[in-house]
C-alpha cells in the first residue's frame, strides 16, 4: 500500500503557522498520543520534527487528523480504508494543483500570443497606410 511521505521543512526551520506537540495535537483530535504515533507509522500523517526529534503537528496535520477521525468515527471506515481514501484524496489534490498550474501556464501563453498578434496587426496597419 502506498504510504504518505510528504516533504517537510528541515527541523531547524519550521514552516510558518502553528505547530503543536503530540499531546496537544492528540487532545485537539480527541485521540491518545499513541494513536498519532500509529498513524505516523502507517503513513497517514507525517509531522515535522525538531532538532531534538520532537513531533510538531502543523495546522494542516491537525486538519488531516480530523478528517481521518471523521472517517473512522462517523463513517465507520477501518484504517485500511482510511489509508486508501487519504491516498486517493492526496492524489486528487496533487492532480488538481498540477492542473491549475498547467492552466495558468496556458493562460499566460495565450496572453503572450494575443499581444504578439496585436503587434503584428499594428505593423500591418502601418504598412497598409
Amino acid at each position: 500500500m502506498e504510504r504518505r511521505r510528504a516533504s517537510r521543512t528541515p527541523a531547524s526551520e519550521p514552516a510558518a503557522g502553528h505547530h503543536y506537540v503530540i499531546s496537544v495535537a492528540a487532545r485537539m483530535v480527541s485521540v491518545h498520543p499513541q494513536t498519532l504515533r500509529h498513524y505516523e507509522r502507517i503513513g497517514l500523517v507525517n509531522p515535522a520534527r525538531t532538532v531534538g526529534n520532537i513531533r510538531l503537528y502543523s495546522d494542516e496535520d491537525i486538519q488531516r487528523l480530523q478528517q481521518i477521525q471523521r472517517l473512522i468515527d462517523e463513517l465507520g471506515v477501518n484504517l485500511a480504508g482510511v489509508e486508501v481514501i487519504m491516498n486517493m484524496n492526496d492524489r486528487i489534490e496533487r492532480q488538481q494543483r498540477e492542473f491549475e498550474q498547467r492552466l495558468r501556464e496556458i493562460e499566460e501563453q495565450y496572453q503572450q500570443d494575443i499581444e504578439r498578434y496585436r503587434r503584428i496587426i499594428r505593423k500591418m496597419d502601418k504598412i497598409a497606410t
